[in-house]
Formats: structure tokens, C-alpha cells, sequence
């Protein structure tokens, strides 16, 4: 009797769910019809709860090499988790899917930009819905679905909440961070890998804090600066607490992809900011002092990479270097041409479609003998193995409609599009922020990207029509007093 009655339970339950989720979502829309921002900046803080309640509820310690190496998230090990999760997935859904609804029925006159909103959808089907079901391994999962919701309805920002979303952003992430510093005190093998010896300062741990991986911390750390250097706090002390974590937070995490990335990026914003007066400057005849200083500083680094070329023996110092343990690692980028070259394979056993959604997986990872590969660890290379010459190719055409549209719309965004941008190349060097099955914190980039694009194409069409746009006429029956004032002196 019991067996019989657990089956009923649970689809009982799962009938109410989504009952509530369908009413969740209509109580959304009936607020927000009339207004211009919806919930959307949601979506950063229910994927930080979530992150945050896996590494806390999950029990690892990092001292152990396998949760060292591992990039994956943590299993689910406590009940709790089994009823946030399906909370947050549930919530995530509800505020992208009110999104769609909403600007359906509001038919706003600044239309979206179709253009970027065609260019995800067909790399979602290539990329997703086509390996699921012809890839050589066809499988198929609700969390596939969440992608395409959150992607479209980030297509659909405007400026209003674009801004929410860069705030969002922002304070979630030093939330995060702090209760990260938090737990060093607490449960300090949870947040610090107290046996790395990989980085620079090999006496100094490596912070993950409650992320699956330090990797992922310094990801976090320098989306938290960019967005704080581009939507600031409003109080001076409040600034510098934040820029301290975040640069005490990148340096500890000890992530050099990071440190990279945060270099590239602050630079472009700087550049498309600052880069104008700069160069004025520089030109200036009037005060010549920058430019003479610059212009003699770039000549004496010349001269000195010229020394270094002609009597350093770099030559010989790169070859000692190669032989070295570090070197070798370095040189097979960190074991990930291994993994590069099974993707390689796979794709060359299922050229159309690839080995499907579950390449990867535990049971993939154990035929290869491979337990932390759980990903190509490069954008192109994963794709092309999970979802064939179809996926790559969407990826391809996707990734060239970003660089363009982020390329035009630099100066509309002040560097916002083109420091994203960058960001989300560097990472997928070796990484996967385009991983569209489920969601997670690579998606930050991503979704913030989509959001400052797409406000940016509508602040654009609104500012080309606001000139041609004819002043509505006054009703008939007051068109003659409103010919007689004009007349007037």
C-alpha cells in the first residue's frame, strides 16, 4: 500500500508545483504589465543561492585531490538541496518566462533586436535541441529548456534593467564573496585549498570560497569589479570595501586566466572612456610633458626587449624551462590537450550531430579514464564533440554576431559590450561560459552580455526615431485656437 501511495505522493506534489509556478508567473505578469522593468536581476542572486547552498550543504574538503582538481559542481549529498534546487530552477523560469509574456502583451513601440534574438536561437537548436535528439547518444532533460528562456528573455532588456541586472550583479557577487571570507575562520578546508603549490607563491592557499572551484572565484571576483567599476556604489567607503575584497579575492584565488582577463577588460572600458582625452593629451602642443614621456618610455622598452633578444639567450632559457615539470604543464596546457584530443575523436566518430548531451558525464569520464575532464575545456573543441559539425557551426555564426554587434555598440555602451565580450573569449580558451544545458554562474557573462546588447540596439532605434517622430495633432474643435496662438506675436 505505501509502495503504491509514494508514485500518487509525487505526482501529486509535482502537480502542485506546477500549479504554483503557473500562478507565480500570472500574478508576475499582471504587476508588471504596466510597468517598463520586470524581475530579471533575479535570476543573479537565485543562481549565487544556489551555487552557495551546494558548497555549504556538500561537505568537501579541499585538501583531497579530486575535489582539488575537480571543476564540476558538488553532488547533492543533503535533502535540503532537492527542494531548493527545483525552488530556484522554478524561479529562474518564472522570471524569464514573464519576461516573454509581458513584452507580448504590452507590444512595445522600440521593437527588440530580432537580429541577436535569431542568432541564440539557432545556436540553442544547434548547439542543444539538435544533438538531444540526433547525436549519437540522444538524450533529453527539462533543464535544456532553461537556456533558451533565460536567453531570450535577456534579449528583450532594456536600459532600466540592464541596470538592475549590472547592480544585481555587483551586489550579489560581494555578498557572495563575503560570506566566502566568512567561512574561512569557520571551516577553513571548505574555502581554501591549504596544499596548492601551483602558483606563484606556492606558500599561499588557494581561495575558492564557496564557488565549485577557485577558477570559478576569480570569475566572479572580476565580473564584481567590472560591474562596480562600470555602476558604482554611491557611498566613497562602500566603493573601497568593495574593490578591496575584490582585488584581495582575485589575487588569493590564485586564477591567472582571471588576472588576464580582469587586465583586457578594465583596459577596454578605460580605453573607450578615457582613450579620447588620452590622446588629446598626448597630441596636445601645448603641453607636450605626456607625450615627450610617453614617446621615451616606449623607447627605452624597445631597447631593452631588444637586449634581451640579442644577449638574454631566451632561446635556451625556454628550452630548460620546457623540460621542467612546470614547463611540461604549461606546455600541455595544464593536461588539457589530452582532453582536447578525445573531443577531437568524438567528433570524428559523429561528424553530424556529435556524441550528444552526454559526453562528459560520470559514465563517459570512467570509459576514458578521465574523472575531472567533465567538459572540453575549451569552448570549440567541447561543442564540436557534444553537438558536431551543426553545433560548431552555430557557435561560429553566434560568436560572429556578438564580436559584431559588440564592436558597433562600443561607444553606445561606454566599453560595457566590448569588456564582456573579451571576457567571454578569454574564458572559453579553456572553458565553457557557452555551455547551454542548465544554468549556472558561467552564464553570467553571457546573459549580462545578451541584456547590455540588446538595451543598447533599442536605445539606439529610439534615439534615430525621436527626431522624425510627428507631434501628435490637437483634437479638431481646438485647432483654430491653436492656429490663432501661434499667429500671435
Amino acid at each position: 500500500m505505501q509502495n503504491a501511495l509514494t508514485p500518487l505522493l509525487l505526482v501529486g506534489v509535482g502537480v502542485l508545483a506546477a500549479l504554483i509556478a503557473a500562478l507565480g508567473m500570472a500574478g508576475a505578469v499582471h504587476v508588471t504589465t504596466r510597468r517598463q522593468k520586470g524581475f530579471m536581476h533575479w535570476i543573479f542572486y537565485t543562481m549565487l543561492l544556489a551555487v552557495a547552498s551546494g558548497a555549504l550543504l556538500s561537505g568537501r574538503d579541499l585538501t583531497s585531490t579530486f575535489q582539488i582538481e575537480n571543476f564540476a559542481l558538488p553532488s547533492i549529498s543533503h535533502p535540503a538541496l532537492s527542494y531548493l534546487q527545483p525552488l530556484c530552477s522554478m524561479l529562474i523560469l518564472a522570471v524569464s518566462g514573464e519576461r516573454l509574456i509581458t513584452h507580448w502583451l504590452q507590444r512595445k513601440i522600440a521593437p527588440p533586436p530580432l537580429f541577436l534574438a535569431l542568432a541564440f536561437f539557432i545556436f540553442w537548436t544547434t548547439s542543444v535541441a539538435s544533438p538531444a535528439l540526433l547525436g549519437a547518444h540522444p538524450k533529453l532533460s527539462h533543464d535544456y529548456a532553461y537556456p533558451l528562456v533565460i536567453g531570450l528573455a535577456a534579449t528583450l532588456a532594456t536600459n532600466v534593467e540592464r541596470d538592475l541586472a549590472l547592480k544585481a550583479v555587483r551586489t550579489s557577487i560581494f555578498i557572495f564573496i563575503l560570506a566566502s571570507f566568512l567561512m574561512v575562520p569557520i571551516h577553513p578546508s571548505l574555502v581554501l585549498d591549504l596544499a596548492y603549490t601551483q602558483g606563484l607563491f606556492p606558500s599561499l592557499p588557494r581561495f575558492a570560497g564557496l564557488s565549485p572551484h577557485a577558477v570559478g572565484m576569480g570569475l566572479m571576483a572580476q565580473m564584481g569589479l567590472l560591474c562596480l567599476m562600470t555602476r558604482p556604489y554611491q557611498r566613497l567607503w562602500l566603493n573601497r570595501v568593495a574593490w578591496a575584497a575584490g582585488l584581495t579575492t582575485l589575487f588569493i584565488a590564485q586564477s591567472k586566466t582571471a588576472w588576464m582577463a580582469f587586465f583586457i577588460c578594465t583596459g577596454a572600458v578605460l580605453a573607450v572612456q578615457r582613450g579620447p582625452d588620452l590622446w588629446r593629451r598626448l597630441l596636445d602642443p601645448m603641453r607636450p610633458t605626456l607625450g615627450i614621456t610617453t614617446l621615451v618610455t616606449c623607447m627605452l622598452g624597445m631597447i631593452a626587449l631588444a637586449l634581451v633578444l640579442m644577449f638574454g639567450d631566451l632561446g635556451g632559457r625556454i628550452s630548460t624551462f620546457i623540460h621542467t615539470p612546470e614547463g611540461a604543464q604549461l606546455a600541455s596546457f595544464t593536461g588539457r590537450d589530452r582532453i582536447w584530443a578525445i573531443a577531437f575523436d568524438e567528433w570524428q566518430s559523429n561528424p553530424a550531430f556529435g556524441y550528444g548531451p552526454g559526453i562528459w558525464d560520470e559514465r563517459f569520464r570512467a570509459t576514458i579514464g578521465m574523472p575531472n575532464a567533465n567538459h572540453g575545456h575549451n569552448q570549440f573543441m567541447d561543442t564540436l564533440s557534444r553537438s558536431g559539425a551543426a553545433g560548431a557551426t552555430g557557435l561560429v555564426l553566434y560568436a560572429v554576431v556578438l564580436c559584431v554587434m559588440s564592436l558597433r555598440l562600443t561607444r553606445a555602451t561606454q566599453g560595457l559590450s566590448l569588456a564582456l565580450f573579451l571576457a567571454l573569449t578569454l574564458r572559453a580558451v579553456s572553458e565553457v561560459p557557452l555551455l547551454m544545458l542548465g544554468y549556472s554562474t558561467e552564464m553570467f557573462i553571457h546573459v549580462l552580455l545578451l541584456m547590455v546588447l540588446a538595451s543598447a540596439v533599442q536605445q539606439t532605434h529610439s534615439v534615430k526615431q525621436r527626431p522624425t517622430q510627428v507631434a501628435p495633432l490637437a483634437p479638431w474643435s481646438d485647432r483654430g485656437s491653436w492656429a490663432k496662438a501661434r499667429s500671435m506675436p
